[in-house]
């Protein structure tokens, strides 16, 4: 077969068009590797050869009204490993587990947190102690992915005592990760768990910074320093708040060991947290770096329950405290002045159709009229006053009055008081016609269907220490925020205050609590408990000085007894707050 001359000249253009072109396409794609993605390969080959290790921000230190340190950062150590797989994080802290001590839930979570953020070093470690640092320093080249470096570790000076208000940090959850509030956290991080530490999360936690390490082929570290120039971190803002520390320590050291129940002690103006305790507590430090197992088993087995806040988590029958609510409310309403009388005295007791609501004077008070009856805490003047205001009245002021609403105090997890909203919360509790008109009586006196927080009490009575108006209870300094319960005349809010300050001075209930040189102003409570029907809640809220107040105290005993124990409690703080000497007299026990 022979082939003309045009056609193998036509064969050899093609040829040479052809491979023009893949020489073409050939620079094309070298011009455009070498040249144009240039930069983007450089980075690529970076990042494969850099890791950044997270440096921790210090966290806002947090002070009380006079500069004391509350919480603040102090010098820890973190461990952290950097592994190319899961299997080689697992197999590198089995062997790990050597030279430290590790169990195997601990690696197994480790190993999780490899998933959730497999290009960060796996925290192992977040509180390591000195002497393990050692160890591990001293095998470091037997573990070329180890990390360890400085890390702030959170500390509180006064552990116990303001566990109740500042909290505890701990290591984000897989299932706090998840939700919107900690968009861009990560695996490892510590975050604000409770108290203020949580609730002020976002101006507490700082800003992470960035070191860079070098590292090989099988991601083993081979430089540590100078890889990249360093993002440092920034530490937040300091929080300052209104707590008395001083006042504080001293209402911590008052309920000792022994005694279980809640505080709050406000500034009546501002709304101001001069105090607030739970007892028993718990020791915040111990969660730092995670909480102990046995420790952890000891806080949730105690029946006192040590991590449940009692001054906002709690709710308990109010008992004679919130007799002040039922008065404020008939005086607004026009059906009883201070100085009226009901129409049967007290003699022990009150018969209400088949019924006999007792009196906790069995002797009986005779024929008093309102100052005396908030003076001795006669409940049958109370039962009949109840009655008088109609329990449709009685319910829709404790509504008017807050009692249904949380505070909004600036801690997480407050609770939602309990009272009725209407009727018909009785008709949806216990069936229609299935109760009678006598939860009245009950209601006047702060038992039946009523249970407040220590801290909705507090912010009662800081209504009837100014002009009607309650100060919203705060911990964080800033802007004072006040809301209108009643509005009474001046002689209305000026016979009241006198009522409060006969419970004190007048040999009323609380006589044993005076204190010299000041007139406190406050009433005693007796909770019945239907946990426990032997052993009463004990209750006292008051201010000081009556005239001038510049502290309201609100004090519950769990399982406390008698208010008075309580009052004795409430007029020590206030003492020490004024910087005065409480008179000590013979016990008067009391409603």
């Amino acid at each position: 077969m022979s082939f003309h001359p045009n056609d193998v000249a036509r064969r050899g253009r093609t040829a040479s068009f052809i491979a023009a072109g893949i020489i073409a396409f050939l620079l094309a794609a070298f011009f455009r590797t070498q040249v144009l993605d240039r930069a983007r390969y450089a980075l690529q080959s970076e990042e494969n050869r850099l890791r950044e290790v997270p440096l921790p921000a210090p966290r806002g230190i947090i002070y009380d009204r006079d500069g004391r340190i509350i919480a603040e950062n102090v010098p820890g150590y973190s461990v952290s490993i950097l592994s190319p797989s899961a299997d080689s994080l697992r197999e590198a802290m089995r062997r790990l587990a050597g030279t430290i001590q590790l169990t195997p839930s601990e690696i197994e979570l480790a190993v999780r947190r490899y998933k959730r953020a497999p290009n960060r070093p796996t925290v192992i470690l977040s509180d390591a102690k000195f002497d393990v640092v050692s160890v591990l320093e001293e095998h470091r080249v037997e573990f070329p992915g180890l990390i360890i470096q400085a890390a702030p570790k959170r500390f509180y000076p006064d552990s116990t005592m303001v566990a109740s208000i500042v909290g505890y940090t701990g290591e984000v959850t897989e299932d706090e990760l998840k939700k919107p509030s900690y968009e861009g956290y990560k695996a490892g991080q510590q975050i604000g768990k409770g108290g203020l530490e949580r609730y002020y999360e976002n101006q507490l936690r700082g800003r992470e910074g960035v070191r860079f390490v070098e590292v090989d082929a099988r991601g083993r570290v081979v430089r540590e320093a100078g890889a990249r120039q360093d993002i440092e971190p920034l530490a937040a803002e300091p929080l300052q708040t209104n707590i008395d520390l001083k006042l504080q320590e001293y209402t911590a050291q008052l309920f000792g060991d022994s005694l279980q129940g809640g505080v709050v002690a406000l500034d009546p103006r501002t709304g101001g947290v001069l105090a607030l305790y739970s007892a028993p507590s718990y020791n915040p430090n111990r969660f730092v770096g995670g909480i102990p197992a046995d420790y952890w088993r000891e806080l949730t087995s105690d029946p006192r329950h040590p991590l449940y806040n009692k001054a906002i988590q709690g709710t308990y029958p109010p008992g004679s405290t919130w007799k002040l609510a039922t008065a404020a409310v008939a005086l607004e309403n026009g059906v009883v002045k201070m100085d009226d009388h009901m129409p049967q005295p007290c003699t022990g007791g009150y018969q209400y159709f088949n019924r006999y609501f007792r009196c906790w004077e069995p002797k009986g008070h005779g024929n008093v009229n309102l100052q005396q009856a908030i003076e001795k805490s006669c409940d049958v003047y109370f039962y009949q006053l109840g009655l008088k205001l109609t329990l449709e009245n009685l319910i829709a002021g404790g509504v008017r009055l807050s009692f249904r609403e949380r505070t909004g105090i600036d801690l997480p997890s407050e609770s939602r008081p309990i009272f009725p909203d209407a009727i018909r919360y009785y008709d949806e509790r216990y069936g229609p016609k299935r109760w009678s008109r006598a939860v009245t009586l009950n209601l006047a006196i702060g038992q039946g269907e009523n249970n407040q927080t220590v801290i909705s009490m507090a912010r009662f009575y800081t209504a009837l220490a100014t002009d009607g108006t309650a100060a919203q209870p705060m911990i964080a300094k800033g802007t004072p925020k006040r809301q209108r319960l009643f509005k009474l005349t001046p002689e209305q809010m000026t016979g009241l205050r006198n009522a409060l300050a006969g419970v004190v001075e007048a040999g009323g209930t609380a006589a044993s609590a005076q204190i010299k040189g000041v007139v406190l102003a406050g009433k005693t409570g007796t909770a019945q408990n239907a946990q426990d029907p032997l052993h009463h809640h004990a209750w006292f809220v008051g201010f000081a000085p009556a005239d001038d107040p510049k502290i309201v105290v609100a004090v519950m005993l769990e399982f406390g007894g008698h208010g008075t124990r309580a009052a004795r409690i409430a007029s020590s703080i206030i003492s020490q707050y004024l910087n005065v000497v409480p008179t000590q007299m013979l016990e008067t026990e009391g409603d």
